[in-house]
């Protein structure tokens, strides 16, 4: 069974994939959403602050996505673009998410509505931003694994 926030990021995205394709105000987007099954067992804060926030940045998002990328954002895949808009918002304004959460959300949505592959470019892709916009964070996560070494006889 899906928690809401799970269903909340699954909905954003939804919405945010319409409002690249079709580019329709996000109210339209919004009142579309609530009519599909499931949508009213969602964590409707967050996917209001998820939706029109990612929509609202949309501009400065990718200009932080695009230098992580191999390749020109446009050639992203709809779904990736979608994905990476709503975490990298969620990794610069819901810091009451941890970063971890963020991108494993982000890797799951990429697993169920994406490529073959592109959960692991996602993945990639928001630990170099997770670096960026979460320094403290991300620094505390990786501390170096301490190995005991065996004496030799």
């Amino acid at each position: 069974m899906k928690s809401p926030r799970r269903r909340a990021r699954e909905f954003a995205l939804q919405g945010l994939y319409q409002w690249q394709l079709s580019g329709n105000e996000v109210a339209a987007i919004e009142a579309h959403l609530a009519g599909v099954t499931g949508f009213e067992k969602l964590d409707r804060p967050l996917f209001d602050l998820l939706l029109r926030g990612a929509v609202a940045e949309a501009a400065e998002l990718q200009a932080q996505i695009a230098p992580q990328l191999d390749r020109p954002y446009a050639e992203l895949s709809p779904v990736e673009r979608a994905i990476l808009l709503m975490a990298t918002f969620e990794l610069k304004r819901h810091l009451e998410a941890p970063y971890k959460v963020v991108i494993n959300e982000a890797i799951e949505l990429a697993k169920s509505y994406g490529g073959s592959d592109g959960h692991k470019y996602v993945n990639g892709v928001l630990d170099k931003l997770a670096a960026l916009l979460r320094p403290a964070e991300a620094g505390r996560q990786s501390r170096p694994i301490k190995t005991e070494r065996k004496e030799e006889k």
